[in-house]
C-alpha cells in the first residue's frame, strides 16, 4: 500500500479530508470565498509518498490549469517541485477523478492565455503576481490517455480502517 502523507497545514488536511470524505459534496470551495477548488494528488519528490494539494479550479477545455502562486510568496510551493519531478497526477473535481499528466507551460503566448483564464477563475492571482518578484509558474494538466486502470486511491478518512477505493 502506498503511503499518504497529509499536509503539515491543518486547513489543507481538513479540506482534503472533507472534500474526499464527502465525495466532493463538501469542502469543494476555498474557505468562505465560494470559489471552487480541485484536489491534486501527486508523489513527493523526496519521500515518494502520496501528497494531496487543494488548488483553485481553473479549466481550459478538458485540461486543468495549476498555478503555483503560494499567495505571492517569494518561493515556489513545495508541490511545484513534486510536479516538475513527477508529472503523473490525479485530479479530483468534486466526485470525478482523472489520471492526468502535467507540464510546466514555458511558451509565453500559451502561458498568458492560461494565466488570463486562471485569473478570471481566481482574481487574487493577479495581486499575487504583483506581490512577488518571481514569475509564478503555470502547469497544464492534460488527460493521460496512456494511463492504465487508475491505481486505488487511499482517502484520508479511510486511513483509520485502511480501506481503499478504485
Amino acid at each position: 500500500m502506498e503511503e499518504y502523507i497529509p499536509s503539515k497545514a491543518k486547513w489543507v488536511r481538513d479540506q482534503v479530508d472533507l472534500y474526499e470524505g464527502s465525495n466532493g459534496a463538501e469542502g469543494a470551495t476555498l474557505k468562505e470565498s465560494g470559489l471552487p477548488v480541485i484536489i491534486v494528488t501527486h508523489r513527493g519528490r523526496k519521500t515518494g509518498a502520496i501528497r494531496k494539494t487543494p488548488l483553485m479550479r481553473a479549466v481550459d477545455g478538458s485540461s486543468y490549469i495549476l498555478v503555483a502562486s503560494q499567495g505571492g510568496a517569494p518561493n515556489n510551493p513545495s508541490w511545484y517541485y513534486n510536479l516538475v519531478t513527477g508529472p503523473a497526477v490525479e485530479i479530483r473535481d468534486k466526485s470525478d477523478v482523472y489520471s492526468m499528466k502535467v507540464r510546466e507551460v514555458s511558451d509565453a503566448t500559451e502561458k498568458k492565455r492560461l494565466w488570463d483564464i486562471a485569473v478570471e477563475a481566481y482574481p487574487p492571482y493577479a495581486e499575487y503576481q504583483e506581490r512577488t518578484s518571481r514569475q509564478i509558474p503555470v502547469f497544464l494538466a492534460e488527460l493521460d490517455l496512456g494511463a492504465r486502470l487508475r491505481r486505488p486511491v487511499l482517502y484520508p478518512t479511510e486511513l483509520r480502517g485502511l480501506v481503499t477505493r478504485w
